[in-house]
């Protein structure tokens, strides 16, 4: 059997809502020959504590074994939150986050970055629409220009939140 991240991702997914969790994200890494599968997950609105991780964990790992859903040596796996400053991968994450700071990376320069932080205004499900007047730090604003830049989702390279305090 090859290893299939859909697959684990579909086990994570499962226990996640068996749990009453949402499964943010599954990802595999590799450095040597070290794998390390790590999963993020959440709760809304109060947020996952530690024992939701525990609980998670173990759970998972058990059907990840009866399954032989990671095959070819061991692996390290990770539960965690996505955390404050998470990553945004799916649109449905864009969707929810609208009016809160984002930090975008395109996969190609836009008004001259590739680089923009700003207030996610709206999200249609095809781009961003991101105010950058609404930034944490004026410095970066004016370093970018301000004004409000829409970006394609399919440019998207990396998105996570900024926290606000």
């Amino acid at each position: 059997m090859s290893f299939s991240l859909d697959h684990v991702r579909e086990i994570a997914e499962r226990v996640a809502q068996s749990s009453g969790l949402i499964l943010w994200e599954v990802e595999m890494k590799r450095a040597g020959t070290v794998r390390t599968l790590r999963i993020f997950i959440d709760r809304r609105p109060e947020g996952i504590t530690h024992e939701d991780c525990s609980k998670f964990t173990r759970e998972v790992s058990t059907i990840f074994d009866v399954e032989d859903a990671v095959p070819g040596g061991p692996y390290v796996l990770e539960v965690s939150s996505p955390g404050l400053d998470r990553r945004l991968f799916k649109p449905e994450h864009f969707t929810e986050f609208v009016g809160s700071l984002v930090k975008v990376t395109t996969r190609q320069a836009r008004e001259g970055s590739r680089n923009f932080e700003g207030r996610l205004k709206a999200f249609d499900g095809q781009q961003l629409t991101v105010d950058l007047d609404e930034v944490g730090s004026r410095k970066k604003a004016k370093a970018q220009g301000g004004g409000v830049v829409t970006i394609p989702f399919s440019e998207v390279e990396k998105a996570n939140l900024v926290p606000e305090f």
